[in-house]
C-alpha cells in the first residue's frame, strides 16, 4: 500500500512541476531501497571479496565479516553441505544466499519473494560466476532456490556471462 501512495506523490508532483520536490522524494526513496547484506566469509578468499565488489557495485549494501568459523554460519543457516560455497550472505529479514549468487537475482528474490522460501545458493564455485571471473571462461549454472522444508528447486538457469548482469 505505502508503494502506491508513494508512486501517486511521485505522479502528483511531476504532473504539478515539484521538481524540487520530486528530486527530494526520489532521493529519499532511493535510500530506501538500497538492499542490505552481511556477508559472512574467510579472510583469506580472494574470489569472496570479489563477490562483494559485485554485490556493491549492484548498490547494495554489504557488512562483509571475516569469520573462522564458516560451517558454524552455515549450520546456523541451514545450508545443505550438497548447496554449500565459500561464503554466505544474510538480508535484513533473514533470507539467505549462498555462494556467488548474481546480485541482480538476489535483487529480484528480495523484491518478490516466493511463498516458502528462504534463499537462493550456487553450489561450489562455478567459473565465471560473480566473484569468479577468469577472463572470458565461464562454466553454466544453476541458482537453485532454498525452500523453507529443507528442499530445493531450480530458481534460475545461468547460461551465458551476460545473464549475470
Amino acid at each position: 500500500m505505502s508503494r502506491i501512495l508513494l508512486s501517486t506523490s511521485l505522479l502528483l508532483l511531476a504532473l504539478t512541476g515539484c521538481s524540487k520536490e520530486l528530486n527530494q522524494t526520489e532521493a529519499a526513496l532511493s535510500a530506501r531501497t538500497k538492499l542490505e547484506l552481511t556477508t559472512f566469509k574467510s579472510a583469506s578468499c580472494g574470489c569472496c571479496g570479489q563477490w562483494v565488489a559485485h554485490a556493491r557495485a549492484s548498490d547494495f549494501v554489504v557488512d562483509a565479516r571475516n569469520v573462522d568459523d564458516l560451517n558454524a554460519v552455515k549450520n546456523r543457516h541451514h545450508i545443505d553441505p550438497r548447496l554449500q560455497s565459500c561464503h554466505t550472505s544474510v538480508s535484513r529479514d533473514g533470507y539467505v544466499f549462498e555462494g556467488h549468487v548474481p546480485a541482480k537475482l538476489i535483487r529480484r528474490f528480495l523484491q518478490n519473494p516466493p511463498a516458502g522460501a528462504r534463499g537462493l545458493a550456487v553450489p561450489a564455485m562455478p567459473l565465471g560466476s560473480p566473484g569468479m571471473e577468469v577472463g572470458e571462461r565461464f562454466t553454466p549454472y544453476n541458482v537453485m532456490l532454498l525452500h523453507s522444508d529443507g528442499s530445493d528447486s531450480v530458481y534460475a538457469r545461468i547460461d551465458s556471462i551476460e545473464q549475470q548482469h
